[in-house]
C-alpha cells in the first residue's frame, strides 16, 4: 500500500464537473444522468483529512453495489447499469475503474434517513438526557450499545451544510416538511432495508448498529434509494464476536482514525493532521475485512 496509489480527487475533463463532497466527486453525464466517483478521501469531525486512504473508494463502491443488488426487491435504486468507463475519455478510465456509478438524476430528500438498532453515539446521548431518541420513548435502564428491545427505529436528522453538524429531529418535523404519507413510507422502507441487511450481516459476523440512508424522488414522486448504502462510512459495523452491551465495541469504520485524532493536538478544524502510515494501514485493513466478511468473493465493480 502506497500513498501514491490513493485517489484524492478526480480530474475528469470530458464531463462537466458539478460538485465535490467529502468523499464523492460528481459530474454531469447528460440531462438525466450523473457520474458519481468515490474517491479515497476520508473525513472526520466534518473535516476532510489531507491523507487519502488507498482503495477506500473501490471498497465503498463494491459494498454499495452488493447492497443495491441485494435490497433491490425492497425499493428501486438510482443505478443505471451503464459502465462508468463508457462515459469518460479513454485516458480518464483509470480514474473511474471500480470506483464509480452512472446514476439517475433524482431530487434528494432534505433529511438524513437514519435507522438505529442499538443505542450508541448521538442516540445514546439523547437517551441519557431524555429517555428517548428523536422523541421516540425507550425503556429505562438500557446500557450503552444495547440492542433496542422493540426493534429498529427511524431517527431522522437534518442535512447540515459543510462544516456544520447534523441535528436529530422528530417525526413531526419530518411530516411538516414532507407530509405524513411520504414520511410513513420513508420510515417503513428504511426500517425494512436496515432489518434485512442487519440480519444478513449478523450471519456473516458483523453487527450493523445503525446506518444512514439517502432517499430521492423522481419527477413522478417515486421513492429511490440513492448515494452509498450500508458502508463503513455510512454505518456502524461491529464485530459480533467482540460485542458486549455496556461497552463501546470496536468497529470496522473510521472510528479508529477518530480515536487517533482525539489524541492529537488538533482543534477539529481544517487543516487536519496527516495520518501516519500505520494508522492508514490499519484503517485500510478494517475496510477490507468488512468487505471480505459481507461480500466474500461476490464483489462486483461499479459498472
Amino acid at each position: 500500500m502506497t500513498l501514491s496509489s490513493a485517489l484524492f480527487e478526480t480530474t475528469l475533463k470530458s464531463l462537466p464537473f458539478l460538485h465535490r463532497g467529502k468523499v464523492r466527486d460528481i459530474y454531469a453525464v447528460d440531462a438525466d444522468k450523473l457520474l458519481i466517483v468515490q474517491t479515497d478521501r476520508l473525513s472526520a469531525f466534518d473535516v476532510i483529512l489531507p491523507t487519502a486512504v488507498p482503495e477506500k473508494g473501490k471498497i465503498l463502491t463494491a459494498l454499495s453495489q452488493f447492497w443495491f443488488d441485494r435490497l433491490a426487491h425492497i425499493m428501486p435504486n438510482h443505478l443505471t447499469g451503464i459502465a462508468p468507463a463508457s462515459v469518460v475519455a479513454a485516458d480518464e478510465r483509470e480514474q473511474v475503474l471500480d470506483r464509480a456509478f452512472v446514476i439517475r438524476r433524482l431530487t434528494p430528500l432534505p433529511i438524513e434517513v437514519i435507522v438505529r438498532g442499538y443505542v450508541i453515539g448521538s442516540g445514546w446521548k439523547d437517551y441519557q438526557r431524555t429517555g428517548a431518541i428523536c422523541g421516540i420513548p425507550l425503556p429505562p435502564g438500557l446500557k450503552l450499545a444495547e440492542q433496542l428491545p422493540g426493534g429498529a427505529i427511524f431517527t431522522p436528522s437534518t442535512k447540515a451544510p459543510a462544516g456544520a453538524h447534523d441535528e436529530n429531529i422528530s417525526l413531526d418535523e419530518v411530516e411538516k416538511q414532507l407530509g405524513k404519507e411520504l414520511t410513513d413510507k420513508i420510515s417503513h422502507k428504511a426500517i425494512q432495508l436496515y432489518t434485512e441487511a442487519a440480519d444478513y450481516a449478523l450471519s456473516r459476523g458483523i453487527i450493523i448498529a445503525d446506518t444512514k440512508f439517502e432517499f430521492g424522488l423522481d419527477e413522478a414522486g417515486e421513492l429511490y434509494l440513492i448515494d452509498e448504502v450500508l458502508t463503513p462510512d455510512s454505518s456502524r459495523f461491529w464485530p459480533a464476536g467482540q460485542y458486549r452491551a455496556g461497552q463501546n465495541p470496536p468497529s470496522f469504520d473510521k472510528q479508529f482514525v477518530r480515536d487517533w485524532l482525539e489524541q492529537q493536538d488538533w482543534n477539529k478544524k481544517a487543516p487536519a493532521p496527516e495520518l501516519p502510515q500505520d494508522v492508514l494501514r490499519q484503517t485500510v485493513e478494517k475496510y477490507q475485512e468488512a468487505l471480505r466478511l459481507l461480500v466474500g468473493n461476490h464483489s462486483k465493480s461499479g459498472e
